[in-house]
């Protein structure tokens, strides 16, 4: 644990305020306009084609604004790297395809065991589509490095099961908070499980579903956004994934959101040391199924 805080100081000591501040200004403003006006809502009434493309400008923007300042604080010749502007461009085309393409399976005539089906099989399909797309781009830049972050050479759980039990009581309070419950669990919107006398096994499975998301997240920004970019920019590529990972929580609960962006800053900074996606994979699945269950108690399922 001392490790991880010692990361932690160092980086917000050495990291450039100038770029920091303004990058947080950013990310708040970001968050204010969507909460204020809805974005998030309005774009989820547009068709696919332009969901997406509402989804990658949102993505692009956030990603690329940290980025944009490093030319004006550092004299980073961002513009020269080809194969960074590529990456830059291709890494919300990614999560905006995560964001809209939508699975419908008809397996039985029964309607809602098929809206059932549909979310459990939807979380593990993206992660395997995402996990090739991206195994694809590291076998093409010929990486000297393990798969985005999937090495585990001296992992050690303790620190991240330290940071799962700092969460505890925070949870536990956003439990009681009516945004929340109308939110979490997530498989309250299924209403097939609850016209179900013995539906514990498919809780089960939808939950275990629900967890094979964040595989997909964690590959993605700690792994992806953090290891592949950091042979040009170090450190710096921190704060644009931070940035990046607040704007897919928009549409959830704001305090949620706003958290989303120190919580990403912070595991980014772990990733940058360790080189392993799976601590920053273990907080996050925790905490997700904490939340779960949070919601679960909260409005008196179980």
């Amino acid at each position: 644990m001392k490790n991880i805080l010692g990361y932690v100081r160092n980086y917000f000591v050495e990291v450039d305020k100038r770029i920091l501040a303004l990058s947080s200004l950013f990310i708040s403003v970001f968050i204010f306009i969507n909460y204020q006006y809805r974005v998030n809502k309005h774009i989820s009434y547009l068709s696919d084609p332009q969901q997406y493309l509402a989804w990658y400008l949102i993505f692009l923007t956030a990603f690329s604004f940290a980025y944009l300042l490093l030319p004006v604080f550092t004299h980073t010749r961002i513009f020269k790297n080809r194969q960074f502007l590529l990456l830059l461009l291709i890494a919300p085309a990614i999560f905006s395809w995560k964001m809209v393409f939508d699975i419908d399976i008809r397996f039985t005539d029964d309607k809602m065991q098929n809206v059932y089906w549909d979310q459990v099989i939807y979380w593990p399909f993206k992660f395997v589509v995402i996990s090739t797309v991206l195994f694809i781009i590291w076998k093409l830049a010929k990486e000297k490095q393990p798969f985005y972050g999937t090495g585990i050479k001296d992992f050690s759980f303790t620190p991240y099961l330290f940071m799962l039990l700092v969460m505890v009581p925070l949870v536990a309070v956003a439990s009681t908070q009516p945004d929340f419950l109308s939110m979490y669990p997530k498989l309250k919107s299924v209403s097939f499980l609850n016209s179900r006398n013995n539906s514990g096994w498919y809780k089960l499975l939808y939950e275990l579903s629900y967890g094979s998301d964040f595989f997909s997240i964690e590959l993605f920004f700690r792994g992806f956004l953090i290891l592949a970019f950091t042979k040009w920019f170090g450190k710096d590529a921190i704060l644009p994934m931070a940035c990046f990972y607040c704007t897919i929580h928009f549409g959830k609960p704001l305090a949620e959101c706003i958290s989303s962006y120190f919580g990403g800053l912070i595991l980014g900074i772990v990733i940058y040391h360790t080189r392993t996606i799976f601590g920053g994979l273990m907080v996050h699945l925790g905490i997700a199924w904490m939340m779960e269950l949070g919601g679960y108690l909260g409005n008196h399922y179980l």
